[in-house]
């Protein structure tokens, strides 16, 4: 099992690059640098491929509608290039609100704009011919009567090397269909709120479907997965409880406030889970400004199986559910000391 981190801005990212450079001596395998509407990703993958040297660097996640699919695969060699070979491209559709509201493009067809986007990338990187490709969200070169006629097929140029053909695509499925589509069609999968005994019940049996689909010369499928993690013999009851309260902010604004009511994807996830109630309160509490209130509404065994919070051994049997659950990069929200966590969290990946 690998272990990943998000890129974390407190301090700054070059203060922020400089201990990824430290977590790589200890064995964090793979960084994800996120993209909102705040600095782009990409500018900062690069800065982490000159000053590391054998971590990987993905993004978790860039959209597919602010970025052409030609674009996108470009991006993704040269960060490739750049990274010798230590490039993930994540990719995901955001949500109405950002895309429409930021990039001024409609939020239309996701699933299927990922999957497009992932054939194109393929068959850019591959090389094989020029880049002609008529789907229902990307037609290139445009068709006759769009545009000044001159477009024409192209084939992307090497940037002084080979291109891998096979860089890594993780897609951040939330929904039915689009977890399908990842089993099926990328490399790895980037779920939210993952409780390994109880993720059956939400993506189980598309994840089956997927699978059943899926090309063989893919590999198995990876999926990321984890939370906030502290490993402390002293986080027990009160204590354990008291540390994992911190991450209801951040569940409460997923679940209340990251979209409109009938548009929420996390509060979706949250009702298949069996939190029905509570998803629907927390999402009233927090549309109505009452965040505070909306937290404390946030499940307890939701905090609980989804982060890796308590004493050595506790710890050591979160890591050995999330393995049973097919997870093959447990992801590391560390809470205190990073490099500790990560030297500590080594130790019982390799006993689990």
């Amino acid at each position: 099992m690998k272990l990943a981190m998000n890129v974390n801005y407190a301090g700054g990212f070059k203060e922020t690059a400089k201990k990824v450079v430290e977590l790589e001596k200890v064995g964090l395998d793979l960084v994800w640098v996120a993209e909102a509407y705040s600095a782009d990703a990409i500018s900062q993958v690069g800065y982490l491929a000159a000053v590391t040297d054998k971590i990987q660097i993905g993004t978790g996640i860039v959209n597919v509608y602010s970025r052409t699919a030609a674009l996108m695969a470009m991006t993704a060699v040269g960060c490739d290039y750049v990274s010798d070979g230590r490039f993930v491209l994540g990719l995901g559709a955001s949500g109405p609100q950002v895309v429409e509201g930021f990039h001024g493009v409609p939020y239309e067809k996701p699933m299927q704009r990922i999957k497009e986007y992932i054939d194109i990338c393929r068959m850019v990187w591959a090389r094989e011919q020029p880049l002609d490709y008529h789907g229902q969200t990307v037609d290139v070169p445009l068709p006759a009567g769009e545009g000044t006629g001159l477009g024409k097929p192209l084939k992307i140029i090497k940037p002084g090397q080979e291109i891998r053909k096979d860089i890594p695509i993780w897609w951040a499925a939330l929904k039915e269909k689009s977890v399908e589509a990842t089993a099926a069609y990328a490399n790895g999968w980037i779920p939210i709120f993952f409780m390994p005994e109880k993720y059956e019940t939400v993506w189980g049996a598309d994840l089956r479907r997927g699978l059943a689909k899926r090309d063989p010369s893919l590999g198995p499928l990876e999926i990321t997965a984890g939370g906030m993690t502290a490993i402390d013999e002293k986080l027990t009851g009160d204590a354990q409880k008291g540390l994992l309260d911190f991450a209801r902010d951040s569940v409460a604004l997923y679940v209340g406030g990251m979209g409109a009511r009938g548009k929420n994807f996390y509060n979706d996830i949250a009702v298949s889970y069996g939190y029905e109630r509570e998803a629907k309160l927390i999402q009233d509490l927090y549309l109505d400004g009452k965040k505070k209130e909306a937290a404390a509404e946030v499940p307890s065994e939701l905090l609980e199986l989804s982060n890796l919070v308590g004493p050595r051994s506790y710890v050591k049997e979160r890591i050995a559910a999330y393995k049973a659950a097919g997870v093959t990069t447990l992801q590391v929200n560390a809470v205190g000391d990073g490099v500790k966590t990560i030297e500590t969290l080594r130790e019982l990946v390799d006993e689990a």
